[in-house]
């Protein structure tokens, strides 16, 4: 017959949420466990039959009942971190390869990868990977960015902004823009199609049949695109796509035009055309700046969704395509919400400009 070991003391509130652990369907069994052990200790069973009755060994006994003792409950619901294998790469090992990442150049390459880099500072590829990860490194990426050196960036920028997020009030909202030689290119030969295990496949090399500038103007608050095709992109297009969006407009409304900086739209017939439509008000982009134009995310949609796996082997081809897309975003248009104040945006281009200047 074991000796009965010293109860543990358990409180009342405590032994009550003992039980519902070990009577809880979804308790983990190595809780229910810890929580028999401590119950059985506080009724003064003994560590040796307490172990038997479990089916664990006597140390695992005393570890949850000195557990319990000193962290409570808490202590019972989760394991002590476990000490692991011994750090083989050093804080200084790590430094070097962090730097090396960021202000090197393999000599063979523009920058490194995980082999090249382990190979260069004796380490496994694994190793490099968890460092790189750590420290939020991807020396594979790049992204693009162009700062604006328009004088009146401030203002133009403000103004912009500033009508995407407080729209006037009794007036439409438009972005215009040109998408440029849009190419209708058709693959050397038929496409394969997509198949189980296999992705859709087309020749890499095609034929050049002909281009058309697609003219757009985004209403901001619906959505909905005023489109047409037209050859080419000089100011008499222009002209030509202005006079149908203002057949496409009710006549009293007022139109806020968001525009770049593109000379086609400051050409002096087409500002002899706006001062005859004095309906119209322009707002510029700044120089440089065509991300801030709505209607270039939306040429960016139909590039992906429609022009650029696209196969067409002429140019009415290629605007039957474009002028289906438009009909299409019509019928179930969802307009793009800009969200990012002028502050915010300028508060990047700041910390941008900073980046630049300590990098030179």
């Amino acid at each position: 017959m074991w000796k009965p070991a010293n109860a543990v003391d358990v409180s009342r509130s405590d032994r009550d949420l003992l039980e519902t652990l070990v009577r809880g369907g979804k308790t983990p069994q190595r809780v229910v466990l810890r929580a028999n052990i401590v119950l059985g200790a506080s009724a003064g069973r003994s560590n040796n039959g307490l172990a038997k009755d479990l089916g664990v060994t006597r140390p695992t006994v005393l570890l949850w009942r000195e557990r319990y003792a000193r962290s409570g409950i808490g202590g019972l619901l989760k394991d002590a971190p476990r000490p692991g294998r011994p750090k083989q790469i050093g804080s200084k090992k790590v430094e070097t390869i962090v730097n090396a990442t960021l202000h090197t150049t393999p000599r063979d390459a523009t920058h490194w990868s995980t082999r090249t880099m382990a190979r260069s500072q004796g380490v496994s590829q694994a190793t490099v990977t968890r460092i790189w990860q750590a420290h939020g490194l991807q020396p594979h990426r790049t992204e693009t960015f162009k700062l604006s050196r328009d004088p009146e960036f401030v203002r133009k920028l403000r103004d912009v902004v500033g009508l995407y997020l407080n729209p006037p009030d009794k007036a439409l909202l438009l972005c215009v823009d040109e998408k440029s030689q849009i190419q209708a290119l058709d693959r050397t030969q038929p496409a394969l199609p997509m198949r189980p295990g296999l992705v859709a496949r087309h020749t890499h090399d095609y034929v050049r049949h002909g281009t058309t500038t697609l003219f757009a103007a985004l209403n901001v608050l619906e959505g909905t695109v005023i489109g047409s095709c037209l050859p080419r992109h000089r100011h008499e297009e222009f002209l030509t796509f202005m006079e149908r969006v203002d057949r496409a407009t009710p006549r009293r409304r007022e139109i806020h035009l968001v525009l770049d900086n593109y000379g086609t739209h400051k050409h002096a017939e087409v500002k002899a055309w706006f001062a005859a439509h004095q309906r119209y008000h322009l707002h510029f982009v700044p120089t440089g700046s065509s991300w801030l134009n709505l209607v270039e995310r939306w040429f960016g949609e139909i590039t992906r969704k429609r022009i650029r796996r696209g196969a067409f082997r002429n140019v009415p081809e290629l605007i039957r395509a474009i002028y289906q897309y438009l009909r299409e975003n019509n019928k179930n248009p969802r307009p793009f919400i800009w969200t990012a104040t002028a502050a915010k945006i300028l508060r990047k281009v700041k910390h941008c400009k900073e980046t630049l200047e300590s990098a030179h």
